[in-house]
Formats: C-alpha cells, sequence, structure tokens
C-alpha cells in the first residue's frame, strides 16, 4: 500500500490540492467574531462555493456532499461517504480564517499565495483550509487501491475562530445522520517538527475576561493628579501579583491548577527528547532572551498543562504621539488565562473573578468582566491498535516514529465531542510546525508534510477497518 497511498497522494496535491488552496488563500473568509458582517460580505460562501466543487469534482461513488445551513447559523459542509462495516469515522476541520494581523515579510499577504520553495504562503492554507482537502483525498487514495474502509464523514465548520458557537447547533440537528463514530480524526493541530507524525494529546482551556479599574472621572494634569490619585497602572501591578508570580509567570491561585497526569508527563519528556531547545529557539525570540525555564520538558509542560497569563488589548492608554501629561483615569485591559486541560473551567473563572474584584487597592473602582470562557481537553487513553498504526505510518511516511505531544491552545469542538462520543477514539494532528505562525504573520503551510499527512491518515483509515473487523 505505501508507495500507491503516496504517489496517489502526492499526484492529487500537486495537480488539484494546492492550486485550490491558491484559491482558497484569496478569499478573505474571516470568522465571524472578525467580521460582523460575514454574511452580507459573502466570503464565506465564496469559500464554501470553492471547497464544495472541489468536492464535488473529486467525489467518490455513492457519496453524498451537502452544505447545511441553519437560520442565522455559520455553514457547514456535510459528507458522508460509504463504508464497507458499519462503522463511523469523523474528520473535521474548519474553512474560516483569522484576521490579516501585520507584519507580513515584504512580498507576501495574507489573502495573496506566494509559493516559496515548499511553503504555501498566506491566511488559512495551514489553520485550516487544507483539511477538507485532505481527508477526502485520504479516502479517495483508498478506493483507488480498492482498500477497504470504514463509513466516512468530514464535517467542515465556518466559525472554529470564533469559538466554534455555532456548532454545537449542528452537531444535534445532524446527531442522527452523524451516528456514533467509534474514531474522531481532526486536522487542525499542529506539530512539533516536519519529521514526523505529532499527535495532539491535549487542549489548554480559556479564559477570557475585560479588567476595568477607575479612579478618576476625567483625565487631569499630571502636576496635579500625579501624587495624589492613585495610579491606574499601580493599581494593575498590584492586581496582577494577585494571580501571578511576577518573577516565574507561574499562577498562584489553586482552582487554576491541576495534577498533571503521570502519562502527559512522559511523553513530554520524550517529545522534548526529540525537539530539544528548538522548543523555544523556533519562536521569534530576540537575541539573548531566555526562556521562562531551563527544562525542555518543564517547557513544554508549562505550555501545555500548566495554567498561563497573557494581556492581549489595552484601552485608555493614548498613542504615545498624542500622550500628553495627564494622570489617566481608567484602564481596561483584556486578560487571556489558558488553563490546563482538565481544570473545571467554571471554578476558575470565578477564583479569577474573585481575586480580582476582592478589596480593590485605594477603594478604586474594579470589575472584571467574563467575555467568553473555552473547556479544555484530555483525550482518552490511546488503544494499543491506534498507538501501532500511528507508530508505523510514521516511520513508512516520515521515516520517524510518531510523537505525542499537548497543545497550548485550545479546539473547543474536542471537548465537545469528548463528551458527545465517549467511546471513541481521537486522532489528533496537524501541519502547523515550526515559524508556520497561525494567526500571525506568514503563515504558511509545509507542502510535503501536508502530503505525508495524508498518507498517514489513509493508512490509520484502512488500519482502523482491520482493526475493529
Amino acid at each position: 500500500m505505501k508507495q500507491d497511498n503516496i504517489n496517489y497522494v502526492n499526484q492529487l496535491w500537486d495537480k488539484s490540492i494546492v492550486p485550490t488552496l491558491m484559491e482558497y488563500i484569496k478569499i478573505p473568509n474571516k470568522s465571524p467574531q472578525f467580521d460582523k458582517d460575514w454574511h452580507a460580505h459573502g466570503h464565506m460562501d465564496q469559500a464554501v462555493a470553492l471547497i464544495f466543487n472541489w468536492c464535488q469534482a473529486n467525489a467518490i461513488e455513492n457519496m453524498h456532499l451537502e452544505v447545511v445551513r441553519l437560520e442565522n447559523r455559520t455553514p457547514v459542509i456535510f459528507i458522508d461517504i460509504p463504508g464497507s462495516n458499519d462503522n463511523t469515522i469523523l474528520l473535521y476541520g474548519h474553512m474560516d480564517k483569522q484576521p490579516e494581523m501585520s507584519g507580513w515579510d515584504s512580498g507576501l499577504h495574507p489573502w495573496k499565495p506566494v509559493l516559496r520553495g515548499d511553503r504555501l504562503y498566506g491566511r488559512g492554507s495551514a489553520d485550516d483550509g487544507y483539511a477538507t482537502f485532505a481527508s477526502l483525498a485520504a479516502i479517495k487514495s483508498l478506493r483507488n487501491q480498492q482498500i477497504p474502509h470504514s463509513r466516512c464523514v468530514i464535517l467542515i465548520e465556518a466559525c472554529e475562530e470564533s469559538g466554534s458557537i455555532d456548532l454545537p447547533f449542528y452537531i444535534d440537528a445532524l446527531s442522527e445522520r452523524i451516528g456514533q463514530p467509534s474514531l474522531v480524526i481532526c486536522l487542525d493541530s499542529g506539530c512539533g517538527n516536519y519529521d514526523q507524525l505529532w499527535i495532539t494529546t491535549s487542549l489548554r482551556g480559556l479564559i477570557g475576561g475585560t479588567l476595568n479599574i477607575s479612579v478618576l472621572k476625567q483625565g487631569i494634569h499630571s502636576g496635579s493628579g500625579s501624587g495624589v490619585a492613585p495610579s491606574c497602572f499601580r493599581i494593575l501591578r498590584q492586581l496582577l501579583n494577585r494571580i501571578e508570580n511576577e518573577a516565574s509567570g507561574d499562577i498562584l491561585l489553586k482552582d487554576l491548577q491541576v495534577d498533571i497526569p503521570a502519562q502527559r508527563i512522559h511523553q513530554a519528556e520524550q517529545a522534548a527528547k526529540v525537539l530539544g531547545k528548538s522548543i523555544f529557539e523556533d519562536l521569534p525570540f530576540f537575541p539573548g532572551l531566555q526562556p521562562e525555564s531551563a527544562s525542555m520538558s518543564d517547557l513544554i509542560l508549562r505550555r501545555t498543562w500548566k495554567p498561563a497569563l497573557s494581556i492581549i488589548g489595552i484601552d485608555g492608554v493614548p498613542a504615545i504621539e498624542n500622550a500628553g501629561n495627564v494622570t489617566l483615569p481608567s484602564l481596561s485591559v483584556k486578560l487571556s488565562m489558558r488553563l490546563p486541560p482538565t481544570c473545571d473551567i467554571d471554578a476558575a473563572a470565578q477564583s479569577l473573578k474573585n481575586k480580582l474584584e476582592e478589596n480593590p487597592p485605594n477603594h478604586a473602582l474594579v470589575t472584571y468582566e467574563i467575555n467568553d470562557t473555552g473547556p479544555g481537553w484530555n483525550a482518552p487513553a490511546e488503544q494499543p491498535w491506534l498507538v501501532e498504526s500511528a507508530r508505523q505510518a510514521s516511520l513508512d511516511y516520515f521515516g520517524k516514529e510518531a510523537v505525542y505531544l499537548g497543545e497550548g491552545g485550545s479546539i473547543p469542538f474536542m471537548g465537545m465531542l469528548g463528551k458527545k462520543f465517549p467511546r471513541a477514539q481521537f486522532l489528533i494532528t496537524g501541519v502547523l510546525g515550526p515559524e508556520s505562525n497561525a494567526h500571525g504573520p506568514n503563515e504558511f503551510l509545509h507542502i510535503p508534510t501536508g502530503k505525508k499527512l495524508t498518507a498517514c491518515v489513509a493508512q490509520m483509515i484502512a488500519d482502523h477497518y482491520t482493526k475493529l473487523m
């Protein structure tokens, strides 16, 4: 199977998938959170039409292809491919994109596809526009070789970058048509390098909120206010010190911490041996900057199983060019708190709110508004067949064994599916590797990894059929 599989996949990618992805990149189909008038603008409909037409042109015998639209919801693409037994595999991806972001290198642009060597640059190429094409290509490869497989359902949503807010409604509406999958494959995750198959074992949860601090009804001349009116920034420092150790970055609240499973610690140690210092050297550090820990396995755990705070936005501070000598009256600070995968998100959110609001310094007016939350996810224990299938597929198509690693980000869909399908196995993987920069400037898809990953998915779909017969 190995050579026929990779030959078919390579040919389909070169002749059809890459050219279609280049057209997809041109469409500014930003997620609803970033384009409130997405329906009127029509970019999402363009993306749906492009993907639908490609799937129709590459349809498998007896395949059912449909765009499902619930009222006042972003659409989903639903594909049902009959199999040789009654088991079901659910393959997931999304078609919506993050906004443009500034800082793209000269010659690159979020809505302009650029091929440079093995890299296809442009917004949405790796996150996660390739997923539909790779999923269908994997199944087409098996059909081309007359290799049996289980029934496959491909579900592509259009609001993942907005927290998958529409997806639960579609899961409910399509529940009977989806059935009870025994394997869920998600192609929206990352990879530690481009040298082997990477399987995501966990995802962190998230609390997003706005911390508001007010000390004055209006700004006043700093000659009158400073030294008399408490500074908003000093109050902000004190509040942040309640929840975060300023020297280490460790989060202090017990409700935001969990006991890390021994298996995940072991997997982090194994991944650290593979990645080494690339864990931080692949990030765009300024020369001389040191990471948060000298231990590579600890860095992995800090990114995947420990809570961490980011300040991602501030209102109330004028730009430097407009900054006069004024004691500022108020601040609004957007806080993003990443949580361990198994953390109780409701308890964590309430604990965070209580700690920030209680006994405010100088009796300032302090409120913390929780804007959004998303649970984390920890994969169920991998069955032996899945472990062996991943190991062999990675050896066959990458030349090295598969590696297991938690992700620091969130995929809200996974937690929901984990509850919906508690007996399913999960294969969470992706092509977002070093420098691929999802959500930021210069996003790219590493095409050879996309091809090899597609071949691995085909192999594991075939193994699923064999092992569960």
